[in-house]
């Protein structure tokens, strides 16, 4: 199994970013995928997920700025980032378990390696 994330980078307050996740080795369409975050000092926290159905859900610091979407045909989940702030400097991972969404990342089954997003103001 392989979640590979791509789409990080440096960018400035108010801009947006789309992150990527990559699947491989799952039955995709059958797999929840959550998408957490840690910033340095800080624990990991759930940013938002997408269940098999489709059906998403944000933490309240993301809501309405963030969209989690899926592409099954690609086995790929994104992420996409819109008015982002200097707090949204972190780690970025995708993580895949199945059916259904848990904002407990102990709940997961397979991670990917992360992509890093660094917000300036």
């Amino acid at each position: 199994v392989q979640l590979v994330e791509s789409g990080g980078g440096p960018v400035q307050a108010e801009d947006s970013l789309r992150l990527s996740c990559a699947t491989s080795g799952i039955t995709f369409s059958r797999y929840a995928m959550g998408w957490f975050r840690q910033a340095p000092g800080k624990e990991r926290e759930f940013v938002g997920g997408i269940d098999y159905t489709g059906t998403t859900d944000y933490a309240d610091s993301v809501k309405g700025r963030f969209t989690i979407s899926r592409e099954n045909a690609k086995n790929t989940v994104y992420l996409q980032m819109d008015s982002l702030k200097p707090e949204d400097t972190a780690v970025y991972n995708c993580a895949a378990r199945v059916l259904v969404v848990s904002r407990d990342y102990n709940r997961y089954n397979y991670w990917g390696q992360g992509t890093q997003v660094t917000v300036s103001s």
